[in-house]
């Protein structure tokens, strides 16, 4: 590889108004240094905090609107 490792580069995709999208597997230090592991292909982290399971997203930073009836 032209960067000198033998594993090519993480790819990590921001999203405008969702998670931070990591090629997996990954390994994530939380800020109490506690680190918790996803082997999934893609991972989704929680930006907002609003996930129930942070530090993935569980998509609880949609907006959730109640349809109104005519």
């Amino acid at each position: 590889m032209p960067n000198g490792r033998a594993e090519p580069p993480r790819r990590v995709t921001l999203t405008r108004d969702g998670p931070i999208l990591v090629e997996g597997p990954v390994e994530v230090v939380l800020e109490d240094g506690r680190t918790v592991c996803s082997d999934r292909f893609t991972v989704a982290l929680c930006v907002c905090r609003r996930s129930r399971a942070y530090p993935w997203c569980d998509t609880s930073h949609r907006a959730r609107e109640k349809r109104r009836t005519a």
